[in-house]
């Protein structure tokens, strides 16, 4: 085992133990960014001019009239920029637009001495537009050829050979949705100038460095002049990963054109209007299958509604193709990607970036073809399983694959799969109009960065003369519980018990040139990190601690904050051993670093090796659903998942539990709407509340909730064995999907294939079933005229050339020629 696998005797890493900030989150006493504005004096509220038209060239923005409204002190607007006047890293987001490019667009700042008088002196300012044609829907988009960014093509074995040989070719299209980050917090940025003219934020942000070089390019500054801090976040879930970045330059070029502090923090309905969503995607795909239900080939194209810039769509359609494959060997592939330009807000990173929607693209295939194939889903989902020896489609090796059949053997086992089928078929057999099923879905997401320069992770480790421990990390806290981890790692590096290390805010003072906490990596680059600076430290006081001891150094253990030699009963306490080291002029602080080895990708290529290794998870969910409503509910949830060697139980089976939970409402809730119609409100989104954009709450919670981490699953080099969780269970909510798709069929004849919507609403469910109950009229009234059994294959031939509900379409002429 690695140095940095390895676990010393008495560690406190594995060791379930409740959130660092929990008792501060649940009285209240927790600080975020908003709440340090009542500690800071003389404080400037911005409030944003937002233009309510889709699109148009402004003509005439006039500022005076707002300049007369009591309390407000200046507007902001582009003429007011020293540096770049650009919020993004692509250089397509201008901070302030001369083009308005979504609804809700804001075009000019109002800095006031109360929020309200901002808002009052927001709303007097004046712009003429001359209003120009908008594309609102993704279906507009790819009509008007409207695409930005890279044209990413995976290929992988002959694609034409592979559907030559199959015994089966399916095709079909799939559109899904976009999904609301839905933080607690909203966009937050306090902004101070301090008396060298230094910039000082306070942001809510994910990626303080990027956040620091943005405010640094739009105040033409250098890096060293901006300081950004995150205290901690209520949630970010990839929304604020990029865009605080423009929300922080704002506030500080604020505070710099006034000096007084100044403060921007959007409200729940600017926040949804103006800030980005996970990508909704469009699939087109066709896929040939072996006589035994193996995939042979598999060719699609996949159309990210990308918004009005590009943000970080290019790496999120790239890590979507990425991880089309899912659990199962392609040998034959050719997959691309595209972004489409739309005029809405600009999409951006959403927990799981781009690999939820790759994998929800085969899972939607499988589930949909199962039936056709005459095989149980599960079993279709079974043998596709990768195998040793296999890569995926861009060329990495799988190592460990039977990682994938490990969880999912787990789960049937936890799950008690072969009984409660049975129950589930008497029940269904009984109950004419409501049905129930139980689905399996597994998950295999690589764990990195795509791009390699941001696996690299840095930390600032400090002991004072007491025996007290500071950790700095560059890894952000949404709620995660990534400071608890790195606690853990610290304490355990150096051996001392946990109430010895205390851990300070994320600043880029302390920590440079660090990477957003994002890509599920926060935990294995920052604690790596936190590891090598520890070490560095321990290596000194074993040095210390052996002159002391009368011993060499190699024999010196530091076990619960005491320090003996092998062999020997003499002791030295942490505290006495940091002393003697002062004393000795012992350097008593040390920075640390790690990068993740063995990476590569060429991106033109479309190949390499862009993750460290795959973290997999298997779930069985139980659904019954109301066959007059479409209305369902979750019965059971059974999960087995691979975090390695646990960091932090607790805080693991939490993040399993609330990713499975964000990742049902995707699937089955959260329903974006735009204004797509040609009225004044075109572009408007309609779902701008938590009254219209309906949320996972208690009742849509499972009614049993099981949750088990797979045990002996150390992975070998990363930090203490452990593996990422945040993102992983989100994809486990396939299988609530899948099951929605298996109790629809049930209510038509055996073999029905049925289109289930995404977000597979109640309403969709309803539709689903009428097909599926459509399907049952339509083989009732044929096999008494003694037709043809219409949209089923029997025997590898199509009768009609598509399958039930029009979606997936069986290609007689490829299948008689097979």
């Amino acid at each position: 085992m690695s140095q940095l696998s390895e676990r010393p005797e008495k560690p406190v890493v594995g060791v379930s133990l409740p959130h660092e900030s929990a008792t501060l989150h649940v009285t209240g006493t927790a600080l975020y960014t908003d709440d340090l504005v009542h500690r800071t004096k003389d404080v400037l509220h911005a409030h944003p001019v937002q233009v309510m038209k889709a699109h148009g060239r402004i003509t005439a923005l006039r500022t005076e009239p707002a300049l007369a409204v009591p309390g407000v002190v200046r507007v902001l607007t582009g003429a007011d920029v020293p540096g770049v006047n650009d919020a993004g890293m692509k250089h397509d987001e201008p901070l302030f637009p001369d083009e308005v490019m979504f609804h809700g667009h804001a075009v000019a700042w109002v800095l006031a001495e109360t929020l309200e008088a901002a808002r009052l002196g927001a709303a007097a300012v004046e712009v003429e537009l001359d209003e120009r044609p908008s594309l609102i829907t993704l279906q507009d988009a790819m009509a008007a050829d409207s695409f930005h960014g890279a044209r990413p093509v995976m290929l992988t074995g002959d694609v034409d050979a592979g559907f030559a040989d199959s015994a089966h070719v399916f095709t079909g299209e799939f559109q899904f949705s976009d999904q609301e980050h839905f933080y607690l917090e909203t966009h937050a940025a306090l902004a101070y100038i301090d008396e060298a003219e230094q910039v000082f934020v306070q942001s809510s942000t994910q990626h303080p460095s990027e956040t620091q070089e943005i405010v640094a390019h739009v105040l033409g500054l250098h890096s060293h002049e901006v300081t950004v801090q995150c205290l901690r976040m209520g949630g970010g879930f990839g929304g604020k990963e990029m865009q605080p970045h423009g929300f922080a330059a704002v506030a500080a070029l604020g505070a710099k054109l006034t000096g007084r502090p100044v403060r921007l923090r959007l409200n729940r309905t600017q926040d949804l209007t103006m800030s980005g969503k996970r990508h909704g995607f469009h699939a087109k795909w066709k896929i040939g299958f072996d006589a035994d239900g193996r995939i042979r080939a598999l060719d699609a194209t996949l159309t990210a509604d990308g918004g009005w810039s590009l943000d970080l769509s290019e790496p999120v359609v790239a890590r979507a193709l990425c991880h089309i494959d899912n659990t199962y060997w392609i040998p034959n592939a050719r997959i691309a990607g595209r972004i489409a330009k739309t005029n809405k807000v600009s999409n951006t990173a959403f927990r799981g970036f781009g690999g939820p929607q790759g994998m929800l693209v085969i899972e939607d295939i499988m589930g949909r073809c199962a039936p056709l194939l005459g095989l149980d889903p599960t079993e279709l989902r079974e043998r596709n399983f990768y195998q040793e020896g296999q890569a995926t489609p861009y060329g990495q090796p799988v190592v460990r694959p039977d990682r994938i059949s490990a969880v999912w053997q787990a789960v049937k086992d936890t799950s008690d799969l072969a009984d409660r089928q049975r129950e589930i078929a008497a029940f269904n057999a009984a109950h004419p109009h409501t049905k129930r099923a139980l689905a399996l879905s597994g998950l295999k997401f690589g764990i990195s960065f795509n791009l390699t320069a941001f696996n690299q992770g840095g930390a600032l480790v400090l002991i004072y003369k007491d025996g007290s421990v500071l950790i700095n990390h560059g890894g952000t806290e949404m709620g995660q519980g990534l400071h608890t981890k790195m606690l853990q790692v610290a304490a355990t590096s150096l051996g001392i018990p946990l109430h010895k290390v205390r851990l300070a805010p994320t600043r880029t003072d302390k920590v440079p040139n660090t990477s957003a906490t994002a890509a599920s990596a926060g935990a294995d680059l920052n604690g790596a990190a936190v590891k090598n600076a520890c070490e560095q430290l321990r290596e000194r006081l074993l040095q210390v601690a052996a002159t002391q001891l009368g011993a060499n150094a190699s024999d010196v253990r530091i076990v619960e904050g005491v320090a003996r030699a092998l062999g020997n009963d003499q002791e030295l306490a942490w505290d006495d051993l940091v002393r003697t080291a002062y004393f000795q002029r012992v350097q008593l602080s040390a920075a640390g670093f790690y990068r993740t080895e063995g990476l590569h990708w060429d991106a033109k290529a479309f190949r390499g090796t862009p993750f460290k290794y795959f973290a997999h998870g298997a779930a069985a969910t139980e659904v019954e659903v109301d066959g007059f409503t479409g209305a369902y509910r979750i019965r059971r949830v059974d999960i087995v998942h691979d975090v390695g060697d646990s960091l932090s139980p607790m805080i693991d089976i939490g993040q399993v539990e609330g990713g499975f939970v964000q990742g049902a409402g995707w699937l089955t809730l959260e329903d974006l709407r735009w204004d797509a119609s040609d009225g004044p409100n075109r572009g408007r989104l309609l779902t701008q509340a938590a009254s219209t954009y309906k949320l996972p709450s208690f009742s849509e919670m499972p009614e049993e909730f099981h949750v088990t981490l797979l045990e002996n699953a150390t992975e070998e080099g990363a930090v203490y064995g452990s593996k990422a969780v945040g993102e992983p269970p989100l994809m486990l909510a396939f299988s609530v999907r899948e099951a929605l798709r298996q109790a629809a069929a049930a209510f038509g004849p055996g073999g029905t294939s049925v289109e289930l919507a995404s977000p597979a609403t109640p309403e969709a469910v309803y539709w689903a079933i009428q097909a599926a109950r459509r399907d049952e009229a339509s083989r009732s009234g044929e096999a008494r005229n003694g037709s043809a059994v219409n949209g089923h294959v029997a025997n590898g031939r199509a009768t009609n050339g598509r399958a039930a509900n029009g979606g997936v379409r069986a290609d007689a002429e490829v299948l008689s020629g097979a």
